[in-house]
């Protein structure tokens, strides 16, 4: 089982978030469970490339 972290917060009625990899991508729910399921229903886009252009937060290593 693969985990992905996200980012997440109450506005209002509302909760909201991104995963880290992908921060321009936010997504919203009416509860955190809806949230998480828009998160994951965006990942798989992600892993499938459903969305075109994808920008992506990664890692370099600097000696």
């Amino acid at each position: 089982m693969k985990t992905i972290e996200y980012t997440c917060w109450q506005d209002g009625d509302f909760y909201l978030g991104f995963l880290n990899e992908y921060p321009d991508y936010l997504t919203q729910g009416e509860t955190k469970q809806e949230l998480q399921e828009n998160l994951l229903d965006l990942f798989k886009d992600f892993e499938t490339q459903e969305i075109p252009f994808i920008r992506k937060v990664e890692t370099l290593q600097v000696a």
